[in-house]
């Protein structure tokens, strides 16, 4: 594996660590007595919760909101969400915060990561003013985490984007969204950067991009077959076009605030990339080989050119042309918008196949656009790890492990910062699934248990993370399963939203009582 890896930098491991162990059980597992004067986690060490404007917010077109592109998709095309709803309502956190900040700090927590909604501030993008009553909401909720002790981590942009901005120009296919961004980023300094000391520019791009441009199963909705059936778009060549010029747009972000902001807000600044472990399914030189192509077409493909000024050679060797190019003057940029950190989403490994001197069946990954890496969750009838309600998503706390390795091994590489760690596990809700059985969630435990204590390894070999933020506070509006796809480490009653916590929340609680003790508020 080469240096420029994305793992190489942080492990914001949105880790939807819904932890959540009683006593008895912690103390039933030797791994988790471990003494605090023992535990790798500094005294500073951030372990929050994690959350997304339209996932938590509701509040549609409230005090000035916009419509976003969301808004549009969920109630255009009902029947794409699995339970036909949609984030109107979510769980309210826009008139909820202060119930929700109690259950942080009944929790321990000492950071909350959220986003910014684009369309709530600026509800026709650089088109229209500026929505006071959506900074106004910002302002009291970073006034409230932080009159409780804990930090606010600001993401810019989580999935969600004014409608009009598709309407005018194609969002992210034109250069056009690279102003828009810088635009979003300076007014959100402007009025949150005397506050916020942690911004995240983007939210996994590259997830992102990957289901709006080359699946088509998120809004815009663009693709092409055999990707994915769509009315309009290109797989081949429109997911490039539009990482290029959201990574241009990062650029800007970064560029703003450290010319006009950072001096005197003294704040860090840098992106969230998802990340999987990507196992080559044999020892064969080929196999491996294409390991590292999955890897190069997922996450390098966002962070090479951020930190190098180019995408990654093997991007460039299968696509050729296709690929867009960075001016000098881009390249330059980029090299001045150097990050401070990188965050990593992480739920999941998978084998990979070689595709390119193989001949594959159709597959996830085995297609030119995806590196002809086939992703696959078994190796003849060995799992990558034990399969969860997500068919997606496989219990494999070794892939963190690996990646930590690699942090460690090319640790001086880039950054002045390894920050944080995100991920998490989903329980699908079935019709015959009881509030018992959501609440005694000892699968969730399990799953958080295993990747801190790879978390652990990896920071005791030299892997330098700085926090962990578990996704998610709250069961929330989960894009495509509506509500059927429960992360939190709180239960909603979507009828009355009632929040209650699940085992996990006590278990998270112990859990960084026991590694950095009790948080001052």
């Amino acid at each position: 594996m080469q240096c420029s890896l994305i793992f190489v930098f942080i492990i914001l491991l949105q880790i939807s660590l819904i932890f959540n162990v009683y006593s008895s059980y912690l103390h039933q597992n030797s791994s988790h007595n471990i003494l605090q004067d023992s535990s790798p986690f500094p005294s500073d060490f951030l372990f929050g919760t994690a959350s997304s404007a339209y996932q938590y917010e509701g509040a549609f077109l409230t005090e000035g909101k916009g419509l976003n592109n969301w808004d549009i998709f969920t109630h255009e095309n009902p029947g794409k969400i699995r339970d036909e709803n949609n984030g109107d309502m979510a769980v309210d956190q826009y008139h909820r915060f202060m119930e929700d900040i109690q259950l942080m700090t009944s929790l321990g927590v000492n950071s909350y990561r959220f986003s910014v909604s684009w369309s709530r501030v600026l509800p026709r993008g650089r088109f229209g003013g500026i929505n006071y009553s959506g900074i106004q909401y910002y302002n009291r909720l970073i006034d409230a985490l932080i009159s409780r002790g804990i930090k606010p981590f600001v993401t810019l942009n989580h999935l969600d984007y004014p409608q009009e901005l598709e309407n005018r120009f194609q969002s992210w296919l034109s250069s056009e969204m690279q102003n828009d961004f810088g635009y979003l980023a300076d007014v959100c300094f402007k009025h949150f950067g005397d506050r916020v000391k942690h911004w995240t520019t983007l939210n996994e791009p590259n997830q992102q991009i990957i289901l709006t441009h080359l699946k088509g199963t998120f809004p815009p909705s663009r693709c092409s077959l055999p990707y994915g059936n769509c009315s309009q778009g290109n797989s081949e060549t429109e997911p490039f076009i539009a990482a290029h010029n959201a990574i241009l747009g990062h650029a800007r972000a970064v560029h703003i605030y450290r010319g006009k902001y950072k001096k005197a807000q003294r704040g860090i600044i840098g992106i969230v990339v998802q990340t999987s472990w990507f196992e080559p399914i044999s020892d064969s030189i080929a196999d491996k080989e294409a390991a590292e192509r999955a890897q190069s077409f997922y996450s390098n493909w966002i962070l090479d050119p951020i930190i190098y000024g180019k995408y990654p050679k093997e991007m460039v060797n299968v696509l050729g042309s296709a690929l867009p190019r960075f001016s000098r003057k881009e390249v330059e940029n980029l090299k001045q918008s150097r990050l401070d950190f990188i965050g990593i989403n992480h739920y999941t490994s998978y084998f990979v196949q070689d595709c390119l001197l193989s001949t594959c069946n159709t597959g996830d990954g085995a297609s030119k656009a995806q590196g002809f890496a086939l992703k696959l969750d078994r190796q003849g009838n060995v799992s990558i790890g034990e399969l969860t309600d997500v068919n997606w998503q496989h219990i494999h706390p070794e892939g963190l492990n690996k990646l930590s390795v690699i942090f460690h091994t090319c640790l001086e590489c880039i950054l002045t910062h390894l920050t944080s760690i995100f991920a998490g596990f989903g329980d699908l809700q079935k019709p015959e699934t009881t509030l018992k059985q959501l609440l005694n969630d000892t699968k969730r435990i399990q799953y958080m248990s295993g990747y801190l204590d790879a978390l652990q390894s990896g920071m005791r070999d030299g892997a330098n993370v700085k926090g962990y933020f578990a996704w998610s506070l709250l069961d929330n509006f989960e894009w495509l399963y509506g509500y059927k796809l429960r992360f939190g480490l709180f239960h909603v009653d979507y009828t009355t939203l009632q929040r209650t916590p699940k085992l996990s929340a006590s278990w998270y609680k112990n859990y960084i009582e026991e590694h950095i003790g009790t948080k001052y508020n």
